[in-house]
């Protein structure tokens, strides 16, 4: 995708109107894609609807098969907007007026099922059950942490094509707060650098996650005026 300096990256709509073109070959491909970078999100929302882990699998895997099949991409132009809304509208009208749980079908209505994982999905969606989230807040949250986890996969990526992957899995550890933080003095030791090298390797790091994290969004506007807000909207998502 490129780093972004030299302008707007292209977008996922590049994906949808792939999609979209039922006799390409890339077609599949393209839904595949969505289906890979998007489902869990979804799949959020169907359980904060109250939808039992089988039903919301079935419900998830259903709707991405179906999004060709019922041409619900037809309609669709990038320069509608931001590509979370268009998903989430999507499967709310899904929800409501497709789905048939009295139907004994096939999961995936008789297609090659998508690559989901429902046990994993579960047991993330269990670690923060407790905690009070409408189910569009719980979408727009995961949204916003599948944009991040595409973000530190890219920088990732970056630090392993420079042989400093090591490096890498040391400096990650400052980009959130946990229990047990790294503290520069350790990091300095297991780096073998002095604590002002460390320091300027984490700034270093942080402001490319929040590049990369920036580029994430923009794959997902219509419009490059769009990306500071929605990255507003997204952070303050996180921090609620």
């Amino acid at each position: 995708m490129g780093s972004g300096r030299a302008g707007f990256v292209p977008t996922h709509w590049s994906v949808v109107l792939a999609a979209k073109d039922k006799n390409s070959p890339q077609s599949q491909e393209a839904l595949e894609t969505l289906c890979r970078t998007y489902w869990y999100p979804l799949y959020v929302f169907a359980r904060r609807q109250g939808h039992q882990p089988p039903d919301a699998q079935d419900l998830t895997q259903e709707f991405f098969v179906r999004l060709l099949q019922k041409d619900y991409l037809d309609a669709v132009e990038r320069e509608r907007g931001r590509f979370r809304t268009f998903l989430i509208m999507a499967f709310k009208r899904f929800l409501a007026n497709e789905w048939d749980r009295n139907r004994a079908q096939k999961r995936g209505g008789g297609q090659t099922p998508m690559p989901l994982d429902p046990e994993l999905a579960e047991n993330r969606y269990q670690a923060e059950a407790s905690i009070e989230m409408a189910a569009d807040s719980a979408f727009d949250r995961h949204w916003a942490v599948t944009l991040l986890d595409q973000a530190l996969a890219r920088v990732r990526d970056e630090y392993e094509r420079q042989g400093k992957r090591a490096e890498f899995e040391i400096l990650r550890r400052f980009l959130t707060v946990g229990k047990d933080p790294m503290t520069y003095g350790t990091a300095a030791i297991q780096l073998g650098l002095s604590e002002a090298a460390v320091k300027m390797a984490v700034h270093r790091l942080r402001r490319r996650y929040r590049a990369m994290f920036r580029e994430a969004i923009a794959q997902t506007v219509a419009a490059p005026a769009d990306v500071e807000e929605e990255m507003r909207h997204l952070l303050h998502v996180l921090s609620h």
